[in-house]
């Protein structure tokens, strides 16, 4: 079994920023969601954990699954380069993310996609069925693992499949 997991909650969230790879460590708000998922998942013995190099990310995993987690690039959070940190309420948009043509440095979302993706396919050929993997992540990329299980949406919005801040979702390899 897959358990994918969003961090949770940090300063940034909370004061509803754009959080990328500048982004905060959990508050005590995450930390007691972080607890919370532990509790949730309680009795799941993990045969592998992985997270997003970010340190919100890392800590939630190891706070579920009670070891250090695997830190892998690929599952990193999208590159959202000069609108990191920015407001929400301020941010200009092209659907869901940061206008590249207004904010230099943003990742090209089928690049994640991509990534994330490879992560997932080399998972999947690597590891059993039977085990179960704990994997800590963002919005985008909680996202992607979601679109990854159960096909793209169709308006390419995978922040749709993505778990909640603090929440898990399961999948299964076929």
């Amino acid at each position: 079994m897959i358990y994918v997991i969003r961090h949770g909650q940090t300063d940034w969230n909370k004061e509803r920023r754009m959080q990328g790879r500048r982004g905060l460590p959990l508050n005590d708000h995450g930390i007691e969601q972080a607890h919370s998922l532990r509790d949730a998942l309680n009795g799941i013995r993990f045969d592998h954990v992985f997270s997003s190099p970010q340190e919100r990310a890392r800590q939630t995993a190891a706070i579920v699954s009670g070891k250090s987690p695997v830190i892998d690039e690929r599952l990193n959070v999208i590159d959202l380069g000069e609108a990191d940190g920015v407001r929400l309420e301020e941010l200009k948009r092209v659907g869901p993310l940061p206008d590249p043509e207004i904010y230099k440095g943003i990742e090209d979302p089928n690049a994640l996609v991509r990534r994330v993706f490879h992560f997932m396919n080399e998972l999947q050929d690597t590891y059993g069925r039977e085990e179960n993997i704990l994997i800590a992540g963002h919005r985008c990329t909680t996202g992607c693992i979601g679109a990854f299980f159960k096909g793209m949406p169709e308006d390419r919005n995978i922040l749709t499949l993505s778990s909640d801040t603090g929440g898990y979702r399961t999948y299964h390899f076929a």
